[in-house]
């Protein structure tokens, strides 16, 4: 598989740690769904603490591609659904995500949203991979 970052200079350049767009060839496309900040015993990661439920949801994240071979260099687009999103919690998520990238961001989407499956879930993400 090939992956390409593009930031194309005719439009607005990223404020975060993510890219405008990925172009890949080969691979096989892998979909994973929306990952909830749980543990594998189903149990909630860091009642009303933002930072800890992103932690959590990367690590599923990070589980779930390498069950089928990739790594997180092989995500190129997620889409996070945040319950409340503020210059904050934005920071707390731009810091988790560099954590995990250290460069070649995916391309991104964030979506703020009432609620998610459960009243205490923060956060939600789900992805796209190419292997």
């Amino acid at each position: 598989m090939t992956k390409e970052i593009f930031n194309p200079e005719s439009v607005p350049r990223p404020l975060g740690p993510y890219s405008q767009g990925v172009v890949t060839t080969g691979g096989k496309l892998v979909f994973i769904s929306g990952q909830v900040p749980q543990d594998a015993s189903g149990n909630l990661a860091g009642k009303d603490d933002l930072e800890t439920q992103t932690k959590q949801v990367f690590a599923n994240l990070v589980r779930m591609i390498e069950v089928v071979g990739g790594t997180v260099a092989n995500i190129v687009k997620i889409t996070i659904f945040m319950v409340k999103v503020t210059p904050q919690a934005c920071e707390i998520l731009g810091r988790v995500r560099r954590e995990l990238w250290r460069g070649d961001f995916p391309a991104s989407t964030l979506v703020e949203i009432n609620r998610l499956a459960s009243p205490d879930f923060l956060i939600e993400v789900e992805a796209f991979a190419v292997i």
